[in-house]
């Protein structure tokens, strides 16, 4: 089949994404979460054993944030919030005492952001250190500059795709971001860059067997690997979707931000590191000409 024909199509559509996510982001920004904006932490006792499930849910329904809902014995249960007033903490032990009997506080303190702008730095720092090293070693294995780059480019469309969603799913659904998205994008780019690859090792295997044009190796090496990696795919995303339905509101997000990301990375691969390496190719090759 020839994929790369319609390669203005798969940039159409990836500049689509990424310039609603764009827009999102410029209009209302990320809706951070406790990690970030720090809050408060509650341990509370029932008599009777509650679901943290339930009690999250009927909490949020009064209107207050909750971070995440953990219980930490038979019947002790630690709850992260936003910032609360003491009006709210009172509703907070009416909602455990209709659920559980009777609720009583055991631990009520504030807490700061554990994502601080220093942890911040140096993520951002490390990931400029492993995409330049993933730059680096992507080049020296396939001897070409445009492999590397092109990999990184599809990398960054993925990580574009993920904080714009998220940013749209924020002001449409109060997704927050956490430190468990911060895993979560970390563990796509990841993802992402194994992916492009895979594509990539095909190409370079066809041209010693076969030799021809970029164009048609690419072409060529989509085809070979596109059940693979959608069988690949596939068994992440049914795994996702279930952890999205029935895992609960603690994970939720989490779950949500890796199926989106794999999604995103199983398009990217083949759809964007490859045309933008096909197409970078024939610039090249026309500029030599002229």
């Amino acid at each position: 089949m020839n994929w790369m024909k319609y390669r203005p199509l798969y940039l159409l559509l990836s500049m689509v994404m990424i310039g609603a996510g764009l827009f999102s982001l410029f209009r209302w920004g990320l809706n951070l979460g406790v990690d970030f904006k720090g809050g408060a932490m509650a341990e509370y006792k029932t008599q009777n054993v509650i679901s943290t499930e339930e009690a999250t849910r009927k909490i949020e329904e009064k209107g207050i944030v909750v971070s995440s809902a953990q219980a930490i014995g038979a019947d002790a249960y630690l709850f992260r919030l936003g910032n609360i007033n003491n009006d709210q903490r009172g509703i907070i032990n009416t909602v455990l005492s209709d659920l559980g009997g009777t609720s009583e506080e055991l631990r009520f303190e504030n807490v700061g952001p554990s994502i601080g702008p220093e942890l911040i730095k140096k993520t951002v720092y490390a990931l400029i250190i492993a995409a330049s090293l993933i730059l680096l070693w992507v080049t020296i294995q396939f001897k070409s500059f445009k492999f590397g780059t092109s990999a990184i480019l599809a990398m960054l469309h993925d990580s574009l795709v993920l904080l714009g969603a998220f940013s749209l799913l924020g002001h449409a659904f109060g997704a927050e971001i956490d430190f468990l998205f911060v895993t979560a994008m970390l563990t796509i780019l990841s993802f992402s860059v194994h992916d492009t690859i895979v594509v990539y090792d095909r190409v370079r295997e066809s041209q010693k067997k076969l030799g021809g044009s970029l164009y048609d190796l690419a072409n060529r090496a989509i085809t070979e690997t596109m059940v693979r990696s959608l069988n690949n795919s596939f068994t992440i995303i049914f795994m996702l979707v279930a952890l999205v339905l029935l895992g609960g509101t603690t994970v939720k997000w989490f779950a949500i931000a890796l199926l989106i990301g794999t999604v995103s990375g199983t398009y990217s691969s083949p759809f964007v590191a490859v045309p933008i390496l096909v197409t970078w190719d024939e610039l090249l090759k026309k500029l030599k000409r002229h």
